[in-house]
């Protein structure tokens, strides 16, 4: 039987992917989400989370949760090829599920640790945390 190695779970946005370029999108009322998820493909990098994620590639299976919605799913996964994180699983929200992140990451991170150890999970948003304690 193969080893079954814990997870380690991250956030793309704010950890990852610096966001700031496209806040702007989230300025006025209503929110131009389709306009700020369309721009996630020109974000570059964070360094410091990219070596987190590549660090825990050594010990861990790397799974990414985010509140990105499912149709971004072709531009994330290019984006996370392009900037050299390790290969896994990617969890993002169902079809226009608007729910704030501190309620939808949970459920997706509950779906694939309910028969696995999650040894870390690193994400920027300080409710999601919480919840994920929770």
């Amino acid at each position: 039987m193969p080893e079954v190695r814990p997870l380690a779970v991250f956030d793309i946005d704010g950890v990852l992917a610096d966001v700031a370029h496209r806040l702007r999108f989230l300025d006025g009322r209503p929110k131009d989400w389709d306009g700020f998820f369309a721009a996630a493909p020109a974000d570059p990098p964070l360094a410091e989370g990219v070596a987190l994620a590549r660090e825990a590639a050594t010990d861990c299976e790397v799974v990414y949760v985010t509140g990105r919605p499912e149709q971004c799913r072709a531009d994330t996964v290019d984006w996370l090829r392009r900037h050299g994180l390790p290969q896994g699983r990617l969890e993002m929200r169902r079809g226009r599920d608007r729910r704030p992140a501190r309620v939808a990451k949970p459920e997706l991170l509950a779906l694939i640790a309910r028969d696995r150890t999650v040894a870390v999970v690193v994400d920027d948003d300080e409710q999601v945390c919480d919840a994920y304690e929770r």
